[in-house]
């Protein structure tokens, strides 16, 4: 190791996910320890929640409830304290089985009398049909035992974390926690207020485990890693537990949330809990930043970093160039408990729970987006803009080293679209060696997909695509500058699930200009999708513009007028916007999300999508042929 450089620890603040780790702290250990550098590793997120649903953190919570006034106590809250007893006997056990500890407790799970069940249990009461059938049946065909335990177990999970919010901290949740303090926050109050509060128990138990990793690993430095604006809280409290601990730590923040929202950032207040704030990808940053500490680089030399001089907020870009993605090394898992991940089965969405379900070794493929255009997309940021691939011979010795480390063949592609040369190239790797994986990841639904390529892909152990219809109008996927047609669209995804490939279709509305008829034909097309065995799977969500988009740089050319960004010196992301049409998006979104979900399930496929929408809808103009024919013609 490096012995100028101080050590290293990466730090997964509270929350991402749950089954696997988030892998940002895996590329840069990886990347590190390649330039001899020593660089340790942590999963406070998994580690917070062990803690939380562990004996000791149970009493606690029952203190918490126990402290509410009995009259105004939530009834998740009530739940807790009347079955307190038995949810503390039985959530070792449950937290072992989804870590695949304890297998044969599925048995138990499944009788519905070991559980003590709470609010999150009625969901399953809406799928009853006929007295005495299987009110989970409906999940894509009869559940097996494992996952119909999984199932009941997540929801028991999800029991424990409401009584977290009602009784400790109302802002707590799996994956977005405190989210709304950080999300397009022009101003720093809302979050200098919550740190500023007494820690309550939540905060308690991470600051605790924060000081045991930096007891256990005795870093120079700490980097804080948050993807989302749902992890930015947690790791200002970890910052504050170093700071108050060890002053002379140094600590940085960075990842995706920091990369889209903090670009401006000019909010002297941050720097109270951080010492450095870095730009898009980490590695060049981090290599500069190493340097200055060790006095061999002035501050003058820091490669896009803010810094705090005085109550000044300062931003150094010495231009270096990055670090090629050939060469920043292969991620590694090394210091992260595998074992202890919990395989959760939350929403019965056949794409959802692979997203949820299982660990999975997270890789990418090509950094950036080889097409770069959509008009919805950050296409002027680095993690889109700045497009390099890997060989595939790079890409599989990084793939074995993976498995020989983490003992596991599961891979998910984490790029924002998987170049279809590059898997091609990547799947021939993969059989000409013999290595044996499952995969999946994101990709574009574009022609070179051809039946033959699909077959190819799913030979080396693809299982599952996502991709983007966006909103299926081929006048607004041209206004998008998506690249893909609807026609087209369907020609791919029934390749590939003609292939043994399941089929996820990311779906839009509210896109600039949109009216009630393209939303209702839209819904029409998914319809015709679904009814073709084209897509398995998809999710709707509303179109936000950003500051970074096409349309957020240039909204005349989408028809809309921007609203002013409100003042501030802090997070700076959606902006918006006003469209002439006037549609009610939230309206027809309810629509939109109810007929989805049933075509998924199979019902509703030959009736009018008209009766999905509980507002006066157009009846469609696509032909009710039309997804047939254009496979037809293909």
């Amino acid at each position: 190791m490096h012995p100028a450089h101080p050590r290293v620890l990466s730090v997964i603040p509270p929350m991402t996910q749950l089954n696997t780790p988030y892998p940002s702290t895996a590329y840069l250990t990886g990347f590190l320890r390649s330039r001899g550098i020593d660089a340790r590793q942590a999963d406070l997120a998994l580690a917070l929640v062990l803690e939380l649903f562990a004996p000791a953190g149970l009493a606690q919570l029952h203190e918490a409830v126990q402290a509410l006034p009995e009259a105004e106590r939530p009834p998740q809250t009530a739940w807790f304290a009347a079955s307190f007893d038995t949810i503390a006997a039985v959530a070792p056990r449950t937290i072992a089985f989804l870590q695949g500890r304890d297998p044969t407790l599925a048995h138990r799970i499944n009788t519905r009398t070991f559980l003590p069940e709470g609010a999150r249990f009625a969901s399953l009461d809406h799928y009853v049909g006929e007295e005495g059938e299987d009110p989970l049946a409906w999940a894509f065909g009869a559940l097996g035992l494992q996952d119909r335990a999984r199932h009941l177990a997540t929801l028991f999970l999800n029991d424990l974390a409401d009584v977290l919010r009602d009784a400790v901290d109302e802002r707590f949740e799996f994956v977005r926690y405190a989210e709304k303090l950080a999300a397009a926050q022009p101003h720093f109050d809302p979050l200098a207020q919550a740190l500023a509060e007494p820690p309550h128990l939540i905060d308690r138990t991470l600051q605790r485990l924060a000081l045991q990793a930096l007891d256990e690993h005795d870093p120079g430095v700490v980097l804080l890693s948050v993807p989302f604006p749902g992890s930015v809280y947690a790791a200002l409290r970890i910052a504050q537990a170093v700071k108050a601990a060890r002053p002379e730590v140094v600590t940085v923040l960075g990842g995706g949330y920091v990369n889209t929202e903090l670009r401006d950032l000019a909010e002297p207040r941050l720097f109270d809990f951080v010492d450095y704030v870095t730009l898009d990808s980490g590695e060049r940053p981090l290599l500069a930043l190493l340097e200055h500490l060790a006095g061999r680089r002035s501050r003058a030399r820091l490669v896009r970093t803010f810094w705090r001089e005085g109550e000044a907020v300062r931003y150094t870009n010495f231009v270096e160039p990055d670090i090629p993605f050939e060469e920043v090394g292969t991620p590694t898992w090394d210091g992260l408990p595998l074992d202890r991940y919990l395989s959760l089965l939350d929403m019965l969405n056949p794409m959802n729970r692979l997203w949820s379900d299982g660990r999975w070794n997270k890789l990418t493929v090509a950094h950036g987006c080889y097409w770069k255009k959509c008009s919805f997309c950050d296409v002027s940021l680095d993690y889109i803009s700045r497009y390099e691939a890997a060989s595939a011979t790079v890409l599989v010795d990084r793939i074995e080293a993976i498995v020989k480390e983490t003992g596991q063949t599961g891979f998910h592609f984490v790029d924002e679209a998987a170049p279809p040369k590059v898997l091609k190239a990547l799947a021939d790797e993969l059989i000409r060696r013999g290595v044996a994986i499952s995969w999946w990841g994101n990709i574009r639904f574009e022609k070179t997909f051809t039946p033959e390529l699909c077959r190819l892909l799913a030979d080396s152990g693809c299982i599952a695509v996502s991709g983007g219809l966006e909103v299926a109008s081929d006048r607004l996927l041209k206004l998008m500058k998506k690249g893909v047609s609807v026609e087209q669209v369907a020609r791919v995804t029934k390749a590939f699930a003609d292939a043994g490939v399941l089929v996820h279709a990311y779906l839009m509305y509210g896109f600039p200009t949109q009216t009630a008829q393209d939303t209702v034909d839209a819904l029409e097309y998914v319809r015709q999708l679904f009814e073709n065995g084209c897509i398995h799977s998809g999710f709707f969500h509303r179109f936000a513009c950003t500051v970074h988009s096409p349309v957020g740089l240039n909204p005349a050319d989408y028809g809309v007028t921007l609203q002013p960004l409100p003042e501030g010196r802090f997070a700076r992301n959606d902006v918006a916007f006003v469209d002439p049409t006037g549609t009610d998006h939230d309206r027809l979104g309810q629509g939109l999300k109810k007929g989805l979900y049933n075509f998924m399930h199979g019902i509703g496929l030959d009736g009018d999508i008209r009766a999905w929408f509980p507002v006066r809808v157009p009846k469609t103009t696509v032909p009710r042929r039309f997804i047939e024919r254009a496979l037809e013609r293909a």
